[in-house]
């Protein structure tokens, strides 16, 4: 997307991003999103004042490398370097979700705190973290990553972390352990008996119909989330938690009413329930509104 001063987006442009044809082709198709966004907006690219690059996995930001993205089958890959051959412009390069959590913090739900924890809750469970009005790396590039928390330390290996339970594909994989134990669910399965990846309208719209199986994993999910988040709050004392992410957006307000009570359950001290857990603003625009910032 390309913005004006103001923050209005002149022109976007969007494409699947298809890693399974190589580094090559995906650099490609970013740089022609990027030329077409130009193009709407009456501006080369040359005349911008940066291009940023939001990614998934652990980003070295700054060093421009992608350390490691395993649903783009990259590793130590030069991201920065490759589009700056091929654009010839400034380029900056992040994590997505350290992105969107900057985006928040400059124009959306965290202005006006200091310290925020993000968490954005998609196909997996993304973190990221301001500290003192800066993003916060940390020395490994992992600050910030709260799917990774361990919260089921004897659970089987696929349902010990927070992204195992409260991501879409993990309560994909749970939907598909329990679905036995619930014969009348109204969740799809597939026919070959293999794991379904369950929408996250397709999740809301059967917990609004009061299915069991739904409200289950919904209620399992929520409640783990706020440990977590209670968890990361008492440890760096934050102020504000930004929740964002497919999934939450598709549960709305009563699932954040939900990691709300279960926050509050555990969170110590009791000081820290004045930590405010607020849904993101921006919604799928805070990546992009971060990446700008980030680029100029």
């Amino acid at each position: 997307a390309v913005f004006d001063a103001s923050g209005a987006i002149l022109g976007r442009e969007h494409r699947a991003t298809g890693a399974a044809r190589g580094a090559d082709a995906v650099i490609e198709d970013v740089a022609q999103c990027i030329e077409s966004a130009c193009a709407q907006a009456k501006v080369a690219v040359a005349d911008t004042a940066g291009i940023g690059i939001a990614t998934a996995g652990a980003i070295d930001a700054p060093n421009g490398v992608v350390l490691m993205a395993p649903n783009l089958r990259w590793e130590h890959f030069p991201l920065r370097e490759r589009m700056r051959e091929r654009l010839n412009h400034r380029v900056v390069i992040e994590n997505d979700v350290n992105a969107a959590v900057w985006g928040e913090y400059q124009r959306g739900a965290a202005t006006g705190a200091k310290d925020v924890l993000g968490v954005w809750v998609g196909t997996g469970v993304g973190g990221g973290l301001v500290l003192g009005g800066r993003l916060h790396h940390g020395d490994f590039f992992t600050a910030g990553e709260i799917g990774h928390t361990i919260i089921r330390p004897d659970a089987d290996p696929h349902f010990r972390t927070v992204e195992d339970v409260a991501s879409r594909t993990g309560m994909s994989r749970i939907v598909h352990r329990l679905r036995a134990e619930h014969p009348d669910t109204v969740l799809p399965a597939a026919a070959d008996g293999s794991i379904m990846t369950i929408h996250n309208h397709v999740l809301a719209e059967a917990l609004a119909a009061g299915d069991a199986l739904a409200k289950r994993v919904v209620d399992d999910a929520a409640e783990l989330l706020g440990i977590a988040i209670a968890n990361w709050v008492t440890a760096l004392s934050l102020s504000r938690v930004v929740i964002g992410g497919g999934v939450t957006e598709a549960l709305g307000a009563s699932y954040l009413s939900q990691i709300r009570a279960a926050f509050d359950a555990d969170v110590f001290p009791d000081r820290c329930r004045a930590c405010e857990l607020v849904m993101t603003s921006l919604a799928d625009t805070s990546g992009l509104v971060g990446a700008a910032l980030l680029a100029t």
